[in-house]
């Protein structure tokens, strides 16, 4: 029977279909793509200048035949193979826009013609802190302030969620030296501030040892009895002097190879044993005049470690050969902290560095290895860098300054104002008799005690005030032209007690203090 001849159906094997499959997706895929494609810069977005630097735009056409307009105009873009390269970080704060245009491609392509609108941000967020009122050392310590134009700040690295308002509330631990803050836009401008906290100095009554004289009965006996009477409530120990020399049994690695470590005292019976006469003890590091470390390091080869002068061969300013270490030096800053947190973990209620500037004399004939800041900078950093190492150990950190850094802070290198936010007490030396005549009006500043101990000191006050910084003053407790008994040095303390100063540390480099009578106890 004759009926319609059937037709065999073709079947496509699966290999056959997962080709066709893949080759339409190819296709497919070529016409997403687009002719251009920018990176470093994207629609809608908030830029910092810097971020703006290094955009770049590849075409899949031609370069020739690419057009890129930023605001309109022809950008200023460099060819760097396949790719432009524009640098619009000179752009001015508001908003802007990039267009690329490209020919059209074979068949219609997204993005033939790309326009971006951006804006460019170059205010940093602002940090405002309300003044930190002193406390205890061992109080906590509540810090306020308001965060201005920022996305999110960071405390101590920490993420902190503000306010709605901006504001925020810290509360540090007791013994924390600072509070380091970082504020952040949209655009990813930063602004960083440390905050220090301030402590309130207990006050002090106290006259200077050396490690050897405190080894000797023959003068450390009367101190001690002076104690007993009232007249001193604290004892200044040498922990490392100007020869460079650790007073105690140092553990301090770089001690050792030296030779510095001598062992004269025990730190920590003499530490126990003052605590126990309730006395304070002050542990005072000659930082940057030493001998002892300069010269091994110059024979080690380490040249950068010491101040130099213009040809290279150790600065001495008339104190010898190899005297001043170089501050900048990263080495010798961490030998210092070292030898500071050592005696703060041994019991020291207090290190007082001295010697922390660079040499006296003209700047222009020193070099200091390493120096990427000014000298009174990097002095005030190097404190900064300290205090936080003491103030976990439950000490409070001194700087010991000349008395004509108040008035000639770049003559060595000591900014009061600067070093007053990281010493918790600033101990100026005010000694009568290295004033020149006609110092603060002061005919004959070593015959007239008072009046020049009380001038120079009101300017400590003023450059330290509002800094959460002590004023401590060194006084006079030994003669050279004039002589100095219980007058003298009575009339210095009552200089500094007429401006509100009632604290004191006695300097005799003899450690002999025959002035008892002008001592008279803090409850008189």
């Amino acid at each position: 029977m004759d009926g319609p001849v059937s037709t065999p159906h073709r079947f496509l094997v699966p290999g056959a279909i997962a080709l066709i499959v893949a080759g339409m997706l190819v296709l497919v895929a070529a016409w997403l793509q687009p002719d251009v494609t920018v990176t470093g810069v994207a629609d809608g977005g908030s830029y910092a200048p810097a971020a703006l630097r290094d955009v770049q735009i590849t075409a899949l056409t031609d370069p020739g035949e690419v057009e890129v307009l930023l605001d309109g105009a022809p950008a200023p873009v460099r060819r760097d193979g396949a790719r432009f390269v524009l640098d619009a970080s000179a752009l001015p704060e508001g908003e802007h826009s990039l267009v690329v245009n490209s020919p059209d491609a074979a068949m219609p392509l997204p993005g033939s013609g790309t326009g971006i609108d951006f804006t460019v941000d170059a205010t940093a967020p602002a940090i405002v802190v309300d003044p930190v009122a002193p406390t205890a050392l061992e109080a906590s310590t509540e810090v306020r302030g308001r965060v201005e134009g920022a996305e999110e700040l960071l405390v101590n690295g920490a993420p902190y969620e503000l306010e709605d308002d901006g504001t925020f509330v810290l509360t540090e631990a007791a013994g924390a030296a600072d509070i380091d803050l970082l504020a952040r836009d949209e655009a990813g401008n930063t602004t960083a501030q440390m905050v220090p906290i301030p402590v309130q100095h207990p006050g002090m009554r106290a006259v200077h040892m050396t490690a050897q004289a405190w080894s000797a009965p023959s003068l450390r006996e009367p101190v001690l009895q002076l104690a007993k009477e009232g007249a001193i409530d604290t004892i200044q120990l040498d922990i490392k002097d100007e020869s460079g020399e650790v007073g105690y049994a140092s553990q301090v690695p770089l001690a050792n190879e030296i030779g510095a470590s001598k062992g004269y005292y025990d730190a920590r019976a003499v530490v126990d044993q003052l605590h126990a006469a309730g006395l304070r003890v002050v542990g005072r590091i000659v930082a940057f005049r030493d001998p002892l470390l300069g010269q091994a390091a110059w024979e080690d080869g380490h040249r950068d470690w010491l101040v130099q002068n213009a040809n290279g061969t150790p600065y001495t300013s008339g104190y010898g050969s190899y005297s001043f270490t170089n501050f900048a030096n990263p080495e010798v800053r961490a030998y210092n902290v070292a030898l500071a947190e050592e005696a703060a973990g041994l019991g020291f209620d207090e290190i007082l560095y001295d010697y922390v500037r660079r040499p006296d004399g003209a700047i222009t004939g020193m070099h200091f290895e390493g120096l990427t800041t000014t000298p009174e900078q990097s002095i005030a950093d190097f404190l900064a860098e300290t205090r936080p190492v003491v103030r976990k150990h439950g000490a409070l950190l001194g700087a010991s300054v000349f008395g004509i850094a108040a008035t000639r802070p770049t003559q060595i290198a000591q900014d009061i104002t600067l070093i007053a936010k990281y010493a918790d007490y600033v101990a100026p030396m005010v000694y009568p008799s290295h004033w020149g005549r006609g110092e603060y009006n002061v005919a004959d500043p070593e015959s007239s005690p008072f009046d020049i101990t009380a001038r120079s000191l009101a300017d400590f006050q003023k450059l330290t005030e509002g800094t959460g910084s002590t004023v401590i003053p060194w006084l006079q407790a030994f003669s050279l032209r004039v002589h100095y008994g219980a007058t003298e040095v009575r009339a210095q303390i009552d200089a500094g007690e007429s401006i509100g100063i009632r604290s004191f540390i006695l300097w005799d480099p003899n450690c002999r203090y025959a002035q008892a009578d002008a001592l008279r106890p803090a409850s008189q």
